[in-house]
């Protein structure tokens, strides 16, 4: 056991453990350098052997192969196999046959083979038969651009344009070449302008968070400018309050004071008619006459229409200007945000279909004069 599990793991070449493991199809596996040294000795050759199956051919014994070189349902089975097919490891489109690497052997060394066309394996190659004349399809009809065999130009695509297959091959793969290019250059472009929007993209956010930033501190100054105003038109309403009652309050003092005095003076004049002796009437006449007169005017000047409804009035004066004024600015506003534009105009429509792109389904009015005049010739 122990004996068996070393030449598992051992190389058929250098007899020691492998180091570097490469597997070949027929699922050995040789240490790297040695597999390669020994291939050095085979470059007139087109293919690479195994050098254990090769070992085993001098000797006249058949190896076993490993277990995953047998074909499954997804791989191309040799054809010449019998029994258990093992995987194709070329396909001949001469031959029109799949090869494992035995089978493989005789278009290696026999002369006959050597032109043959060897592929990788592939399940399709009836699909290279002529079905009408069996025989290998290798020419082309350009005429109806299909495949066809030497025989085919004589009836069925009589004066018709015909090539071989690798004449047209050759002038398709430069046509293909030539849309690989443009595909290619335009995944370049489309990239670089991805990159550029994205960086546009970006750039457009950064740009709108620091508008947003900016114009939200504009705005919080301005209504602290609008507050602070609104604290010194109360300050100043109040002040000029202040100031007013006070000096109500002073007239008012002076009256009731006058007030007084008058009161006494009538009470006295009062008590003095109603005197009887006529003496003593004339004598405290005298002396109530002496009393200097009332400096009172008949009346008080007020204007009641000069109180504080003026400022009131001035102050939504300027909330209507104010108002005004956002309304005005306000469309500036928005002319100034729509015109954020990342992306330039598309150019103008030049072929039919980009012109249908911006067509549109006319609907006539029937009360119109044209609308009218289609009417009668629809009648008509």
């Amino acid at each position: 056991m122990i004996q068996l599990q070393r030449e598992n793991i051992s190389c058929t070449i250098c007899l020691d453990l492998l180091k570097d493991v490469v597997t070949l199809s027929c699922g050995h596996s040789f240490c790297k350098n040695y597999i390669k040294d020994h291939w050095n000795t085979e470059d007139e050759k087109r293919i690479y052997s195994c050098p254990q199956l090769e070992e085993l051919k001098k000797t006249g014994l058949q190896a076993a192969p490993a277990d995953h070189c047998y074909a499954g349902a997804e791989d191309v089975a040799c054809d010449v196999c019998t029994g258990r097919k093992l995987k194709a490891l070329k396909s001949c489109l001469v031959c029109l046959a799949s090869y494992c690497e035995e089978h493989l052997q005789p278009h290696y060394q026999s002369p006959p083979f050597k032109k043959h066309k060897l592929v990788e394996p592939s399940k399709n190659l009836q699909e290279n038969i002529c079905p009408r004349h069996n025989e290998v399809m290798k020419m082309f009809c350009r005429t109806d651009q299909q495949c066809i065999c030497y025989l085919c130009p004589v009836h069925e695509h009589e004066d018709h344009d015909t090539v071989s297959a690798a004449v047209e091959r050759k002038q398709k793969q430069r046509e293909l070449d030539l849309s690989l290019d443009e595909i290619q250059q335009t995944v370049q472009d489309i990239d670089r302008d991805v990159k550029v929007l994205q960086q546009q993209r970006k750039t457009l956010s950064l740009s709108a968070d620091k508008a947003v930033e900016d114009t939200d501190k504009t705005f919080t100054e301005m209504m602290r400018l609008l507050q602070k105003r609104s604290s010194d038109v109360k300050q100043q309403i109040r002040s000029q309050e202040e100031n007013e009652v006070s000096r109500v309050k002073d007239v008012e003092k002076k009256l009731q004071q006058e007030l007084t005095v008058l009161k006494k003076r009538e009470a006295e004049l009062k008590q003095l008619s109603l005197t009887h002796d006529h003496n003593q009437f004339l004598l405290n006449y005298r002396s109530l006459s002496a009393l200097s007169p009332s400096t009172h005017s008949s009346t008080i000047n007020v204007c009641p229409q000069r109180h504080f409804e003026e400022v009131t009035a001035a102050v939504a004066k300027v909330r209507s200007q104010l108002q005004e004024d956002l309304t005005k600015t306000w469309t500036n506003f928005s002319l100034a945000v729509a015109e954020v534009d990342v992306l330039l105009p598309e150019p103008e429509p030049k072929t039919r279909a980009e012109f249908f792109r911006y067509s549109q389904e006319i609907t006539l009015d029937p009360n119109t004069m044209f609308g009218a005049e289609l009417r009668f010739a629809e009648s008509n």
